[in-house]
């Protein structure tokens, strides 16, 4: 919501997992829906590009808005 109007958001940003998030991961079915946890960095140090570090992610089963 922004000045009382729904605004749909759509938008592409990498994203990493690390350690046991990247294992878990991995096993998840393809094409599945997801809520995902985590926090934005810089890509680099000196970049002002942003990755999306994931610390969790959970499956969605209903088509409930998030």
């Amino acid at each position: 919501m922004e000045a009382g109007i729904a605004r749909l958001s759509d938008f592409e940003i990498a994203a990493v997992a690390a350690g046991e998030i990247s294992e878990r991961f991995s096993q998840a079915p393809l094409g599945g829906l997801y809520q995902f946890t985590g926090f934005l960095n810089k890509k680099t140090r000196n970049s002002k590009s942003l990755v999306f570090h994931i610390i969790d992610f959970r499956a969605v089963t209903d088509s409930a808005p998030i």
